[in-house]
């Protein structure tokens, strides 16, 4: 075993005991902390639901009204002429929406083409590079009383593209040549 995967599989049970004896030396009561943290979160998942589930109806509604493939067939072209394989477009496109959805096509596309293939590794890559800008914004600000995203959905949609962007040319350098 190298030193890395050594380090990788004590890092964490480190890093918990850190926090507990950092907890305790300033005398914070650790375990009660704890619970209350995780009543929180309790708290917090079942106040999220209501959100999650009127986006996952949006989704499905949008993939089943057949707007995303007519989106997804009009940047196909477009994709094609800079040399990106129309393969990886749905991804592309479905990042921002659904998470389960890209990576159902993640798999896919690894499973078809392979995981070393130019499109495996593309859409590695570009399912690491982005996320799921509107369910964030739905399910998370939803659920804290946040109203006005509209700055917050600006950076995140232009985050999702820089990814996007940035994934297709350094797999393009690096796996081409280019």
């Amino acid at each position: 075993m190298s030193w890395l995967t050594e380090l990788s599989i004590w890092f964490i049970p480190f890093l918990i005991g850190g926090i507990l004896v950092y907890g305790t030396i300033k005398k914070v009561p650790t375990y009660e902390t704890f619970v209350e943290g995780a009543k929180e979160g309790f708290g917090m998942s079942i106040a999220i639901i209501p959100y999650l589930v009127g986006m996952m109806v949006a989704i499905s509604v949008f993939r089943a009204s057949g707007a995303l493939d007519f989106i997804m067939s009009a940047f196909s072209p477009v994709f094609h002429l800079i040399g990106v394989p129309g393969e990886v477009v749905p991804l592309a496109l479905l990042r921002p929406v659904s998470g389960t959805g890209a990576l159902a096509l993640m798999s896919d596309l690894i499973a078809t083409h392979g995981p070393d293939s130019f499109i495996g590794r593309l859409a590695a890559t570009m399912q690491g590079s982005t996320d799921t800008t509107f369910y964030i914004l739905t399910v998370y600000f939803g659920a804290v009383g946040v109203k006005k995203m509209g700055d917050a959905l600006k950076v995140g949609l232009l985050a999702d593209l820089v990814g996007i962007v940035a994934s297709i040319v350094i797999i393009t350098i690096l796996f081409h040549g280019v």
